[in-house]
């Protein structure tokens, strides 16, 4: 199972191009887990697909958690601070129904987290195909409107200095040293 994701990589000095980039790969890991629970169908889990699971935990326990974090703690803030007074409740809308996304969408990792922990382990074939499903379809709704709103809005209304601060906690956030320009 080839576990290597080609997508344009931004670095935290480009943080609207970084979080675009991670849709990419969110998107390509929840591929790989119904790849993984199609497999599983057919087969028992060997090296590959333990392995394969192993993946999507660790990609989803730290690159997910933190993109997560910066829309939370960082580019919904600023859009709200940013967005011009008539779109103002209109923005907190979508960021509270954006919010709402991330829980849900926590609460299907977590379900799926304890079926891959147990595969990727003991070689567990717990993993529905059903439950793949549902959680690629509810983060491609969530991306896309991420995508077809929220950083089109950023790009429009965040200014310079809001962009650099949002790359900067996005930074400090990974353990990222930043080299002054």
């Amino acid at each position: 199972m080839d576990l290597s994701f080609a997508s344009p990589v931004a670095g935290c000095d480009q943080p609207l191009e970084m979080l675009d980039g991670c849709h990419e790969r969110i998107r390509a890991r929840c591929l790989l887990v119904e790849r993984i629970a199609a497999q599983l169908a057919t087969r028992l889990p060997d090296a590959e697909i333990r392995e394969a699971a192993h993946s999507v935990v660790r990609f989803f326990d730290t690159a997910a958690a933190a993109h997560h974090c910066d829309e939370e703690e960082d580019l919904f803030p600023a859009l709200i601070a940013s967005v011009p007074r008539q779109d103002l409740e209109a923005t907190r809308s979508l960021v509270a129904r954006l919010r709402a996304d991330h829980v849900r969408l926590g609460a299907l990792w977590r379900d799926m987290r304890r079926q891959l922990v147990l595969l990727a382990a003991v070689g567990s074939r717990g993993l529905a195909a059903s439950q793949a499903a549902e959680f690629r379809q509810a983060y491609e709704r969530h991306i896309a409107i991420e995508e077809s709103e929220v950083l089109p809005l950023a790009q429009r209304v965040l200014g310079a200095t809001s962009v650099a601060a949002i790359g900067a906690h996005m930074a400090q956030r990974r353990g990222v040293r930043r080299v002054a320009a």
